[in-house]
């Protein structure tokens, strides 16, 4: 009943979101992807490869350097207990699809423990919810068959509801489709073994935000790093 309500709604107010979609995309500040280095080796203990994925947040938008960003943080974090090898690989505007295509395309090895950071592009570009968990169950599939990962751990969709560079009710409309996909994603998550799903839960505060009012902080990319950083320890590597 609460789909059927937001597509009823959704219809009404079809054009002026689609308006809105069109001005954002032409006027909304366009960040770089953090500089730096998007593979390294850091720490001290047992050894531990780290597979980064995912669109623009992975990619460090909205921080000067990969050091700050969610990678170079995790990697940071891990190294207290670990010899962490890490790989970054992220673009903005990714999606599961195109990501999925390029991991195949470009990355090869093995790997201990992947964290992926994908799914607002799907949202936005209004892939169907049915389809995205298929392909998110393939890259998944993916990772542990081909590149050897023992744990994954998925991001939840970032709250879309309270992106400042959104405005209403586009920002209301996208807000409720990524709430809903992350649901079905929490479940499709929980029904995997060695798959963990790791809600973004970060307070409505306009200052974590970057200047873009769509991507974080390195202060947010600090504490969602230390969520997937504090299981990886609690795991038997």
């Amino acid at each position: 009943m609460r789909v059927y309500k937001e597509a009823i709604a959704a219809f009404s107010v079809g054009p002026l979101m689609y308006i809105q979609g069109m001005i954002v995309r032409k006027y909304a500040a366009e960040l770089p992807e953090a500089v730096g280095p998007r593979a390294g080796v850091i720490g001290q203990g047992k050894p531990l490869r780290v597979l980064v994925l995912g669109d623009s947040s992975a990619a460090g938008v909205g921080v000067q350097t990969q050091d700050e960003a969610i990678a170079g943080q995790l990697a940071s974090q891990l190294a207290d207990k670990f010899q962490v090898s890490w790989k970054l690989l992220a673009k903005t505007g990714a999606t599961t699809k195109s990501h999925t295509q390029a991991l195949l395309e470009q990355v090869e090895g093995k790997f201990d423990a992947a964290m992926i950071c994908l799914g607002v592009n799907d949202v936005t570009h209004g892939v169907n919810l049915k389809v995205w968990l298929k392909q998110q169950a393939r890259l998944y599939d993916i990772l542990q068959s081909h590149f050897g990962v023992k744990d994954i751990y998925v991001s939840g969709i970032p709250p879309i509801k309270y992106f400042p560079l959104l405005p209403q009710p586009l920002r209301w409309f996208l807000g409720r489709r990524a709430d809903r996909f992350d649901h079905w994603l929490a479940a499709l998550i929980n029904n995997r073994q060695n798959c963990f799903h790791i809600p973004i839960k970060f307070p409505h505060d306009n200052s974590l935000m970057a200047s873009d009012g769509y991507h974080p902080k390195a202060s947010v990319y600090a504490e969602w790093a230390s969520w997937v950083a504090e299981k990886i320890k609690n795991r038997n590597y």
